[in-house]
């Protein structure tokens, strides 16, 4: 008994990280040597290092880590990637799909810098350790890391599988069931609604969560969803209000921009921009924002300023574009700079390796430069190599063929620049519309074009309507609603297409039983109608449709309002006719 009694207490078995890999991200020499010492006291040994975001970049392209340790000042020792720091390496991980969705990402930093970080950060690391921290303490964050991987892990590989709406049953029930993780499995739900395009339900899953704590991010994706849903004034409002709260949350300010823009406010637009680098200096994307929105105003010296830092910023990154040079190169044509746009493009010819990409873009930046120097043949003919490189290259943004689609207007390369059009407008991730089309047109000179191209989207469209016209007669309601959705993409201005399609969508309601995805569709239809004309004699009828039906559907709509809100019971955005009406 007293053997026993008196024994000595079994020490804690150390948990087995011997397997897990880890990359340490920091310039800073002694401070990768004493965090590889700590790591290898917990017994692990694959340990590689990384002195800047772009060689961690590169390591990572190479292999996957289980774990990346990243110090938040990476440009303490004044390296080449001086003045960026860790949180934006993670941003470019996650947008550029370097790292999974479950790669624990763990940041080192002070205390001081955390408090200002943790609040404004949109894309959150895995955690974070305050420095100074023992061994003890690192290894107790990658246990939760792992702990919390293991945990999410189901629902991150039926993501990866492509199982979305599955993953979305799954976050749901552990919200309930996984009270510790409650938050995560919310944010991750209402991220999956948006990539299934079911905003208004992701509306509402980020206004459950800003309800019990109102957190940077999810106000940031609630504004999100309502830009998305093209409640412009509302996402304003709601965008204005959160950078004036958190002044640090940069991914307010760039969402701030495009929801100004969105609504023809470049000017206003800019401003915000320039705001956000003045804060952030060094964020390429912003920069770039920057360029395109002065150039859109007219201001020149604003937009050369932007791209140059673009283009030098990006010069030793591992996701350069062609396009800054190309940008730059348009600025300093409109400018007069014909021998800063022939150094500009010597540049991009020396620096980028070739490929379909860099021609179109040399090919492109050449043109303007022919063009500005009254050679009118030489532009042609190198606008000519450009788009016949066109269809090789993967990565070239809507903005840049814009661009070319300009030059081929005024080069009087009508039947090229038609092909760009008609291939923007049918991108629905293009974000060009017919509008964008003919405002182009008007910019180019070419108003015989314009109104070309006018007449053409309207005949197209009432060949739709005659079309869903006839499957409305031979009883084939998804297929009308199908081609008016079709119409509706390509002139979504066009106001008689939305109370033909909302006419569309409630029939197929009501004969073939309730839609919610479908009803939410129809309910921003008849706000527009109310918001253009609160008189317009249609929109009564159209209200007492939409009001039967629900009545009809009560069960229907029951059920499906309990499996939307069972995380919250706040009613859904467009769930009754009411809010039509007196909104």
């Amino acid at each position: 008994m007293l053997e026993k009694k008196y024994a000595r207490p079994e020490r804690k078995k150390m948990p087995d990280y011997s397997n897990l890999s880890v990359l340490i991200v920091d310039p800073n020499q002694g401070m990768r040597a004493s965090v590889h010492n700590m790591l290898t006291q917990v017994n692990i040994t694959k340990v590689e290092h990384a002195v800047s975001a772009g060689t961690a970049i590169r390591a990572l392209n190479k292999r996957d880590f289980d774990v990346i340790l990243c110090e938040y000042d990476l440009g303490s020792a004044g390296g080449s990637d001086a003045g960026q720091d860790g949180q934006q390496l993670l941003e470019d991980l996650r947008l550029h799909r370097v790292i999974s969705q479950w790669a624990i990402f763990i940041m080192l930093t002070s205390e001081g810098v955390y408090s200002k970080v943790v609040s404004a950060a949109e894309l959150l690391p895995t955690d974070y350790i305050l420095k100074p921290f023992t061994v003890d303490v690192l290894s107790q964050r990658i246990g939760r890391a792992l702990e919390r991987r293991a945990t999410f892990l189901p629902v991150y590989q039926m993501i990866s599988s492509g199982k979305a709406r599955e993953a979305i049953a799954a976050c749901l029930g552990n919200e309930a069931a996984l009270p510790r993780y409650a938050t995560d499995y919310a944010r991750l739900r209402a991220e999956l609604l948006v990539s299934l395009d079911r905003l208004p339900e992701a509306e509402q899953a980020y206004t459950a969560i800003v309800a019990g704590k109102p957190l940077g991010w999810a106000q940031l994706g609630r504004a999100r969803c309502a830009f998305a849903l093209k409640r412009y004034p509302d996402a304003q409002a709601q965008l204005e209000t959160l950078v004036a709260d958190n002044p640090k949350l940069m991914a307010a300010y760039d969402l701030l921009a495009q929801v100004l823009r969105a609504q023809r406010k470049d000017q206003e637009a800019q401003k915000v921009l320039e705001d956000a680098v003045a804060i952030s200096p060094h964020m390429v994307s912003r920069l770039r924002s920057l360029g395109d929105v002065a150039y859109a105003t007219g201001d020149v010296d604003a937009a050369e300023k932007a791209f140059k830092q673009v283009v030098a910023k990006a010069k030793y990154s591992e996701f350069r574009d062609p396009a800054d040079h190309v940008n730059l190169v348009r600025t300093l044509v409109r400018k007069g700079d014909a021998s800063g746009a022939s150094a500009v493009i010597r540049d991009m010819e020396r620096s980028l390796r070739s490929g379909p990409d860099v021609e179109v873009c040399r090919a492109y930046s050449s043109s303007m430069l022919q063009e500005l120097n009254g050679k009118p043949d030489a532009a042609a003919a190198e606008l000519a190599k450009a788009m016949a490189l066109l269809s090789e290259a993967t990565g070239m943004s809507s903005n840049i063929k814009l661009g070319l689609a300009h030059s081929c207007l005024v080069n009087r390369m009508d039947e090229q620049a038609a092909l760009l059009f008609s291939e923007l407008t049918k991108d629905p991730d293009s974000g060009v519309s017919a509008e964008d089309v003919v405002g182009l047109c008007a910019q180019a000179g070419r108003e015989d074009v314009a109104r070309s191209y006018d007449q053409q989207l309207d005949l197209e469209v009432d060949a739709m309507v005659r079309q869903a016209a006839e499957k409305s007669r031979n009883a084939d309601l998804p297929g009308a609603v199908d081609v008016l959705q079709q119409a509706l993409r390509k002139r979504p201005e066009h106001k008689g297409l939305w109370t033909v399609a909302a006419t569309a969508m409630l029939r197929r309601i009501m004969d073939l039983g309730w839609d919610a995805t479908l009803a939410v569709q129809c309910t921003g239809l008849l706000r527009r109608i109310r918001d253009d004309n609160p008189a317009h004699p249609l929109l009564p009828g159209l209200i007492a449709q939409y009001s039967a039906i629900r009545q009809k559907y009560a069960p229907a709509v029951a059920a499906s309002a309990a499996a939307d809100t069972a995380a919250t019971p706040t009613q859904h955005p467009a769930a009754a006719p009411a809010t039509v009406e007196s909104r």
